[in-house]
């Protein structure tokens, strides 16, 4: 079925990919941009030019017009998800928030949505203001969950790897291994996942056209230990792994964490999805990187 979708999030890494596989799919596809960034998606689809973060402008932007499905891959808090309550009402049939890992504290390889129940989750009253990164994920949650009439999913991603990463957090390895510089990385024995940039945006477009709704997990299948990880690299760019246990902020890798931060993917795919594995790809995407970095 044909859908009419907006994407606030849609120029750049995932967000992109997600709305040229919603056009493939023959979806209605508009975009909410500030327009500072370029996109190649022609007439294919609708611009509405407005920052996200202007409550008003995006209301009138919006007004009098209804969506099947809203993506929103760039929300990161309370105050933000009220606001789009407040904009939204009555012009959505499904609202779907990108969320994050990082509702979760480090700790397990295998954290369930039930761990963070952020749908009995008390958010103070506007304005929240800011707060650290995982937890106004949460709060952004639990505010769609408890507080918007409308149906709302989360799907809390991992790092997303791909061709498009502006963060360029798997570059930072590849360089750093290929060429001997040392980084680090207080505990290799960690466990970590990851989802492809591809992978990330079948899973949010499978989730707007099921209309399930509520928090969900989403990774690709596997969950190396950070010493895996570098030693792929390794063996992709024939380089030197060199890991202090400590050292300046300024050479700590992206992927530096305590202990065990993975997830478990049962719940979505209960619901059909199938995860790729992530041996499948990684160390396409690690040579590729490296190519690159010739």
């Amino acid at each position: 079925m044909t859908q009419n979708v907006l994407v606030l999030g849609g120029t750049r890494f995932f967000g992109k990919v997600l709305v040229d596989k919603l056009l493939e799919a023959g979806h209605a596809v508009t975009i909410a941009t500030r327009g500072n960034t370029e996109d190649s998606f022609g007439d294919r689809v609708e611009r509405i030019k407005v920052d996200r973060t202007d409550e008003a402008a995006l209301a009138a932007a919006t007004e009098g017009r209804r969506f099947n499905v809203v993506y929103d891959n760039i929300c990161y808090t309370a105050d933000e998800a009220r606001a789009a309550i407040r904009v939204f009402e009555g012009k959505v049939g499904h609202y779907v928030l990108t969320s994050s890992l990082s509702v979760y504290g480090t700790g397990s390889a295998d954290m369930q949505e039930s761990l963070v129940d952020t749908s009995a989750l008390a958010v103070p009253p506007s304005p929240v203001g800011q707060v650290p990164y995982g937890e106004g994920k949460a709060q952004a949650e639990a505010v769609f969950f408890r507080e918007a009439s409308f149906p709302a999913s989360a799907v809390r991603f991992p790092i997303v790897l791909g061709p498009n990463d502006y963060t360029k957090r798997l570059h930072f390895h590849v360089d750093r291994i290929k060429n001997g510089v040392s980084f680090v990385m207080p505990n290799t024995e960690a466990r970590i996942c990851f989802i492809h940039e591809e992978e990330a945006a079948d899973f949010l477009k499978w989730l707007g056209e099921s209309g399930v709704t509520g928090p969900f997990n989403a990774a690709s299948a596997g969950k190396p230990k950070l010493r895996e990880l570098l030693a792929a690299i390794d063996r992709e760019t024939g380089g030197s792994v060199i890991v202090l246990p400590e050292g300046p902020d300024s050479e700590a890798s992206p992927f530096g964490i305590p202990d065990d931060w993975a997830m478990d993917t049962s719940k979505a795919e209960q619901q059909g999805f199938v995860f790729r594995k992530l041996d499948e790809w990684l160390p396409g995407l690690i040579g590729m990187i490296a190519r690159e970095e010739a």
